[in-house]
């Protein structure tokens, strides 16, 4: 192993967060070196723009930064200094013009993840940022980090380090959650970390999942057992489960409900235009030859995958009464016994708890050490919450990296 080499800052970590942190650094005039497991930077940054690249989100505050649940007193300082529209004029200030959609969703106007990423690489090495991939970080000597490399370990000694290694989702991307361990022999309070965003698990017959895993459940309305939350969207069925994008939304609730009692119980409506009084009258309708398949589609728009999900929870002969069907219409339950595992989340909650850390980035137990992005203790909705988040704590813990080394 060859002597240490020395830096003046060392970002770990080739995500959002990261990157961010690295710019804010080099901005102020330092020597930057990023440091990243993968042959690349942003794969998982990449790959959530496949289906369209969901830059952040147009709600008004404060209702956006409500969105981060119990952290928003520890997030709303990030996002007064870098938040939505400061994260749309920042693309535009690499080129990239963006939109808000039907769902106030923002995107850039061709959807696409790449080209936004390209520019900012190309900023980030025109500032003079070094990129070191394939050093996978393996925590510290007593006074380096250590990195396995293709060419054996490597030890770099810096003056400031930002921590950006992600959570514990998409460990193929590089997020596998690793550095747990290694803060908490430092003495960093860490949140053990959790599936977020995710599907659950349910016991369903084999014939329902033969039949129907895979289908999309459309235009449902999804509400706790307790009434605590209820929210409209889109779902599908899962070979295990119940997953998408109003399961995701809920997906913290109902995670650590199964956590205390073991299990949870959802109701679906899933007719949500019409009153359960309308459905009463439409299913008493006179069935005559029909089958009951035809009866629910032609007098309830009820067929498919919902119509497989009545089959599932009731018989055949419960389903023969009008006022009971119309009843589970509207409110079918469903018993969710476990999340899916953290890897398919996503995104994970836990990590480094804020009270571990000064002024939300700086490390109490580890002076000089700064973190950001998913590694730290919060977590939010898809729809461009995360993203936000993510960059304006790299931001935030580059700035804090950078107003430490001026007072050294």
């Amino acid at each position: 192993m060859s002597s240490p080499a020395s830096v003046r800052v060392a970002v770990i970590g080739g995500g959002p967060a990261g990157l961010m942190a690295a710019e804010t650094l080099a901005d102020a005039g330092l020597s930057v070196d990023l440091f990243d497991a993968m042959p690349s930077v942003g794969r998982k940054f990449l790959l959530a723009g496949k289906g369209g690249m969901n830059l952040t989100h147009a709600e008004p505050r404060p209702g956006f930064d409500a969105r981060y649940g119990a952290q928003v007193a520890a997030l709303a300082p990030m996002l007064d200094a870098f938040g939505p529209d400061d994260l749309r004029a920042w693309a535009q200030g690499l080129g990239i013009e963006t939109f808000v959609g039907s769902s106030d969703r923002v995107f850039p106007r061709d959807m696409k993840a790449a080209p936004l990423l390209r520019a900012w690489l190309a900023r980030l090495r025109g500032q003079g940022v070094r990129f070191h991939m394939r050093h996978r970080w393996l925590g510290w000597t007593a006074q380096s980090l250590r990195f396995a490399t293709a060419e054996g370990e490597k030890l770099v000694q810096a003056d400031a380090v930002v921590l950006a290694l992600g959570g514990g989702s998409w460990a193929r991307l590089g997020s596998d959650g690793a550095w747990v361990p290694w803060l908490r022999e430092r003495g960093v309070d860490v949140a053990q970390l959790a599936p977020s965003n995710c599907g659950f698990d349910i016991a369903w017959t084999p014939h329902f999942r033969e039949r129907h895993a895979g289908a999309p459940l459309q235009s449902v309305v999804v509400e706790l057992a307790d009434g605590s939350a209820r929210q409209l969207g889109e779902a599908t069925i899962s070979e295990h489960g119940i997953e998408g994008s109003v399961i995701y939304a809920l997906s913290a609730k109902l995670r650590d409900a199964i956590a205390q009692d073991g299990h949870v119980t959802i109701h679906l409506d899933l007719a949500p235009g019409r009153s359960l009084e309308r459905l009463v009258e439409d299913l008493s309708w006179p069935r005559g030859t029909r089958s009951m398949a035809n009866h629910l589609r032609s007098r309830a728009g009820i067929d498919g995958v919902k119509a497989g999900l009545l089959r599932e929870v009731a018989t055949a002969a419960q389903l023969l009464d009008p006022v009971f069907t119309a009843g589970l219409i509207k409110r079918l339950p469903l018993r969710l016994l476990a999340a899916r595992p953290i890897d398919e989340a996503i995104s994970s909650a836990g990590g480094v708890r804020f009270d571990a850390m000064t002024n939300g980035a700086a490390l109490t137990a580890c002076p000089g050490v700064f973190c950001a992005g998913e590694m730290l203790d919060w977590e939010a909705p898809t729809g461009g919450y995360l993203l936000t988040a993510c960059m304006a704590s790299g931001r935030w813990a580059g700035s804090a990296a950078r107003d430490w080394l001026s007072r050294g």
